[in-house]
């Protein structure tokens, strides 16, 4: 039996369309919401069966890593968060770089040849790592309107991930994924199926619009912080829209908060552009906190540490 176990933003719905290109197989699905990364406790695997993990951090799952390397089960983990330490074991592949540059999508790209890297392109395009995939998607040899469709078509996959719950996206990962499979070229699939890349678009705009109407809680040269209201809307595009400051401010760190269901604050942290570094340290701190150099997230922040978070935040990048 084959479990793909995948984050459920474009970096993890890319990986796992490369593979499954490459490799066509039934398998087990199991993703979640962006933030829902502790995937790995889910799987019911036993000796015999592979586990493919695709973008989750190994940190925030080394136990149930563990287990079933234990239970005898093959791993082939790939991902660009933190991995601290990386178990050695001869049942464990594992393509880990956590380089600020690199998302996992790259990773599989090279891993497989380079034989569906369009889908790599848009992957690196969600997750705001536009100089890298510029660069990438020179070797297509695209024209420059088929390399902006990528570039959209990865920041909608990446927004639609976003929400406290699969309640708040406009598609499941899983059924999105559904949707993708078999299109070896993601300019195929916009063409093919319009009308789910329009729906997607549709609400990214409209959340994107509603989202720049938000006033910063403080501003400097440095940093700046947002506070988002208790909105679907809001919880969908914290991510996007802390890109979107990222990139008009790439000497500032951003920080967007929204309220969430436990009464505290979803928290996505961007470093700035022009330093990519800390976000992740700075998340790490709190207990559902974690991330890449880059770009960072805490699930709760509890609503009494909301004036720790933002000291520590000014202190991360002053």
């Amino acid at each position: 039996m084959i479990f793909d176990v995948f984050n459920g933003d474009a970096d993890g719905i890319c990986a796992l369309l490369q593979l499954r290109l490459a490799e066509p197989a039934e398998s087990n699905l199991i993703t979640g919401v962006k933030r829902d990364i502790s995937l790995l406790k889910r799987v019911d695997a036993k000796v015999g069966d592979r586990v493919n993990v695709l973008d989750i951090s190994l940190d925030k799952n080394r136990q149930p890593l563990m287990s079933l390397l234990e239970r005898q089960v093959e791993v082939f983990y790939a991902d660009h968060h933190q991995a601290t330490d990386i178990p050695i074991n001869p049942l464990l592949t594992a393509l880990i770089n956590t380089d600020a540059n690199v998302c996992t999508s790259l990773l599989i790209d090279q891993h497989l040849g380079h034989r569906f890297t369009a889908w790599a392109v848009t992957a690196a395009f969600g997750d705001n790592l536009t100089g890298r995939a510029f660069s990438v998607a020179e070797g297509l040899k695209l024209s420059s309107n088929q390399i902006e469709s990528l570039r959209q078509l990865g920041i909608c996959l990446n927004y639609n991930g976003y929400g406290s719950n699969l309640d708040d996206l406009n598609f499941a990962p899983d059924v999105l994924y559904r949707v993708l499979y078999g299109y070896e070229s993601p300019l195929d699939f916009m063409v093919d199926r319009i009308d789910i890349y329009q729906a997607l678009l549709d609400g990214y705009t409209d959340d994107m619009r509603l989202a720049n109407r938000t006033k910063a809680e403080f501003k400097t040269e440095n940093v700046a912080l947002f506070i988002l209201p208790d909105e679907k809307w809001a919880r969908r595009v914290s991510g996007v829209w802390s890109n979107e400051l990222a990139n008009l401010n790439p000497n500032r760190a951003h920080a967007v908060l929204s309220l969430n269901e436990q009464g505290g604050y979803l928290v996505s942290v961007r470093a700035p552009l022009n330093n990519k570094a800390g976000a992740d340290a700075l998340c790490a701190k709190y207990p559902s906190g974690g991330g890449r150099m880059a770009a960072a997230g805490i699930n709760n922040l509890e609503s009494d540490r909301l004036s720790d978070f933002m000291d520590a935040f000014v202190s991360a990048y002053s």
